[in-house]
C-alpha cells in the first residue's frame, strides 16, 4: 500500500515539471505533433521583445517539455498554454530533470501578465520551481534571457492561439 501511495505521488510530481511538476523542455517532433512554432511577444519598458517558440498544448508535451534539449534557438522555447490543457488556472511546478538547459521559466497570469520570473534554473534539479500563483500559461526561454532583454514581473505577454 505505501509503495502505491508513494508510486501515486512520485507520478504527480512527475506530470507537475511544467504545472505541477513538469519537465522544462520539448523538441518540435517531441511535443505531441506540435511542430508549428508560435509567436510569443513580451512587452517590457525596454519595447516590445517577439520568441518563436514550441507549444506544449497537450499534458504529455507539457510533461516532457524541454527534456533532453541543448538546441534551443537564442529567442526559442516553449509555451505552455493553455495551462494546464484542461480546466481552470492553477498553482503551477516545474523542474529541471533530464532538462541539460538552463532556462527562464516565466509564469504567465489569466490576464497575461507576468506573475513570476525564474532566472537561470539549474539543469538537472529536481527541485521544485512554483509559480506562486494560478497561471494560464508559462513560457520557457533561454536562461539569463529574460535579464538581456529587461523583462520583469507585471510585463504584458501575448501570443498566437
Amino acid at each position: 500500500m505505501l509503495r502505491v501511495m508513494a508510486g501515486a505521488v512520485l507520478a504527480a510530481l512527475v506530470a507537475g515539471c511544467s504545472g505541477g511538476g513538469v519537465s522544462a523542455s520539448a523538441t518540435a517532433s517531441g511535443s505531441g505533433g506540435n511542430a508549428a512554432l508560435v509567436t510569443v511577444t513580451v512587452q517590457s519598458k525596454n519595447g516590445a521583445h517577439v520568441f518563436q517558440v514550441e507549444p506544449a498544448r497537450t499534458e504529455a508535451a507539457q510533461q516532457r517539455g524541454l527534456m533532453f534539449r541543448r538546441d534551443i534557438p537564442k529567442d526559442g522555447g516553449m509555451l505552455f498554454a493553455p495551462y494546464p490543457p484542461e480546466g481552470p488556472p492553477h498553482a503551477a511546478n516545474f523542474w529541471m530533470k533530464d532538462t541539460p538547459s538552463s532556462l527562464d521559466i516565466l509564469f504567465i497570469r489569466p490576464d497575461h501578465t507576468i506573475a513570476r520570473i525564474e532566472e537561470n534554473t539549474v539543469p538537472f534539479s529536481e527541485t521544485l520551481i512554483s509559480s506562486g500563483e494560478a497561471v494560464a500559461a508559462v513560457l520557457e526561454l533561454n536562461g539569463g534571457r529574460a535579464g538581456e532583454l529587461g523583462i520583469n514581473e507585471g510585463d504584458k505577454v501575448s501570443w498566437d492561439k
